[in-house]
Parts: structure tokens; sequence; C-alpha cells
């Protein structure tokens, strides 16, 4: 199993820490608020501890749990603490009307991130495809990119281990079209589907 970090402590910290408590993962979490930190620890129960703001993460895996506009320069405060660590941005970087993204260039939050986060480090874009409710209620597939091997194959055994199929679609260049599969999946909540009780996937054919 895997030592997972989660700096932040709101729906989606809860959410993806509950399924990994759930898998038999050790789980921290981290807060600028340290008593959010501690109510949600207390929360997730199975040993879940916490961590000072900024300090080394007790976790391999650090899964960045904040707003898109806060997740660069997160990383970029905890600086070396993230070094040799396995960083994960799960946020969406959507525009206002909730139909496009806030960055115009082929970049994203991941990519972002790789810029200021220490050499040693691996960054993967995961989980954003995917509305809470459905993680919190189902077994979707998890759609994930990065550039590091090594460390995909742990990414990989993490989704598993919270019940869910990971899905490599390649480097860390893709982290882009994944936040644009994350403007997909609003548009078709608010038309096609009309809610958001559902997720994108892949379904495999032979024949």
């Amino acid at each position: 199993m895997s030592s997972v970090t989660f700096i932040g402590a709101g729906n989606m910290a809860r959410t993806i820490g509950t399924l990994a408590v759930a898998g038999g993962n050790s789980v921290e979490i981290m807060a600028r608020d340290r008593s959010k930190a501690e109510g949600l620890a207390k929360a997730l129960g199975g040993g879940t501890t916490t961590g000072e703001w900024g300090a080394v993460p007790s976790g391999d895996i650090v899964i960045t749990a904040v707003l898109y506009a806060g997740v660069v320069s997160t990383v970029a405060q905890y600086g070396d603490a993230l070094a040799g660590k396995t960083i994960v941005d799960i946020s969406n970087p959507f525009n206002a009307a909730f139909d496009g993204l806030v960055h115009s260039e082929a970049t994203s939050i991941a990519q972002e991130v790789a810029k200021v986060a220490p050499a040693s480090a691996s960054v993967f874009k995961a989980f954003n495809t995917i509305f809470r409710g459905v993680l919190e209620n189902g077994r979707p597939d998890v759609f994930f990119a990065g550039d590091d091997q090594r460390a995909k194959a742990d990414v990989a055994a993490f989704i598993e281990s919270l019940g869910l199929r990971p899905l490599d679609v390649g480097g860390l260049k893709m982290a882009h079209w994944l936040e644009g599969a994350g403007v997909l999946t609003v548009g078709l909540a608010g038309n096609g589907i009309g809610h958001g009780n559902f997720a994108l996937g892949v379904n495999e054919f032979t024949g």
C-alpha cells in the first residue's frame, strides 16, 4: 500500500482520503488551518495523521487538494520539502463560465507545477475528470498523466488500492487535455446528460 499526504483539507481530500484509508494506505493531512487538518484526520480515522504546513510530507505521494489558483504557489512554497515526492495535481482551472480553461496556452496546472517543483519530484495529473459524488459512490476509471515511468507504477497502484481502474494517458503534456476533458465533463452534466452522476470512462470491445 501507499503512504499519501493531502495538502488541503477540503471536500476532495475528504473523498479521496476516505477511499485511501479504506484501501489500507497510510494517510497524512496538511492544511494552513491546523484545526481543519485535525478535524479531517479524526473523521477519516484509520491512523490518519496531521503535519505542519510547509514541512516535509510523510507520504511518498502528495496530492495537492487545493483550488487551482493556489496549486502552483503552494508547491513553490513547499519547495525542497517535496524533493523526491510524487506530486499529484487534481485541480480543474475552469473559466468563470465553466466552458473553457483559464489558461489559453497548451499548458496545464500540472505542467506549471513541474516548473516550480524540485527536479527530483515527479508530477502527475489525475482525478480531475471525476465528480466528487461519483468518487464517493461509484467505481469510475481514473485517467492520469505523467512522465516518470517508475512513479507511474506507484500512482497506478495507489489508484487500484482505492478500488478504481487507473488509465495511463501518456506524458505530462497530456495533462492539458485531461483539463479539457474536465470541461467536457461539465458540459455533459449541464447538457446532454443533465446531471453529474456519471464519469468518463473506457469500454473495450473485441471482434
